[in-house]
């Protein structure tokens, strides 16, 4: 989400809501349209509490959601890197097919993968260099203890790397179904509407503007945060970044070149293969 566009819709429906106070507040009687403003104070009391914790309880379903994509991003990262010091004990033509192809997953997942998350157009779709590297593990046939044992390794570290994937692009699609939504956005515009009904041509303007305007505030801003942490990969403030794996792509360029890796990775710098 951008964080302009956040502050422009809160502005906005806040200066909406309390405009309509104030239009209602010219017509309203003294003291408001309640007679007993303690019943009435009772029955918003049940409105905003269950709101509040609904929105709480959503709240952090969505967090756990975001955290869980973040960390599964940081762990996949890791797993790469970690796979290309595997792949240096496999046999040479094998070394040097799965540490280009890890490249170019790493390369994919912080471009053409992460773009397609941030749009939502993801979906289940594999990488395609993790299946080029299973065609590629196919061929190998370790026959030294140390490439047995590397194979044994590498098999480990796909599984962790599969899990973490699933971990972050789970939160791409968001967790909060449609229902949710429905309730929190009704339930919103009952409170906004029985504030209405606390219009009082006896008080100050000024304050029935900031009654009102408190009240909504908090609403939208509680809702605009639920939404940014629903969606956890977009470009503008608090979204989820590749850091992870960019951190991680410098750290396999060193240990390639310690590696003694000199081939062009089969991949170009956003994870498409190479034409020709």
């Amino acid at each position: 989400m951008n964080i302009l566009v956040d502050v422009a819709t809160l502005v906005v429906v806040t200066s909406v809501a309390v405009v309509a106070i104030l239009v209602v507040r010219r017509t309203a009687p003294d003291g408001s349209y309640f007679h007993d403003g303690d019943r009435a104070a009772g029955v918003f009391g049940v409105l905003a509490t269950g709101f509040a914790v609904l929105l709480g309880f959503v709240v952090f379903l969505a967090f756990e959601s975001y955290d869980a994509a973040r960390t599964g991003a940081e762990q996949e990262a890791l797993i790469v890197s970690q796979q290309v010091e595997t792949a240096q004990f496999f046999p040479p033509s094998a070394s040097s097919t799965l540490s280009g192809q890890l490249v170019c997953y790493a390369r994919s997942v912080r471009g053409v993968q992460w773009e397609r998350m941030q749009a939502g157009t993801l979906g289940e779709q594999l990488n395609p260099w993790a299946t080029q590297m299973f065609r590629t593990l196919r061929t190998v046939q370790p026959q030294t203890p140390t490439e047995q044992s590397a194979f044994d390794e590498w098999l480990s570290q796909r599984s962790a790397r599969e899990a973490a994937r699933s971990d972050r692009i789970h939160g791409a699609v968001g967790v909060i179904p449609s229902s949710l939504w429905v309730v929190l956005f009704f339930t919103a515009g009952l409170i906004f509407v029985f504030m209405l009904f606390f219009a009082d041509s006896g008080e100050r303007a000024v304050v029935q503007a900031l009654l009102m305007g408190t009240v909504v505030s908090v609403i939208t801003a509680m809702l605009l945060l639920l939404n940014s942490l629903n969606n956890p990969f977009h470009n503008g403030f608090g979204g989820l970044r590749p850091v992870a794996m960019e951190r991680a792509l410098k750290v396999i360029h060193e240990e390639l070149d310690i590696a003694g890796y000199r081939e062009t990775p089969p991949c170009d710098a956003r994870g498409n293969p190479r034409v020709g």
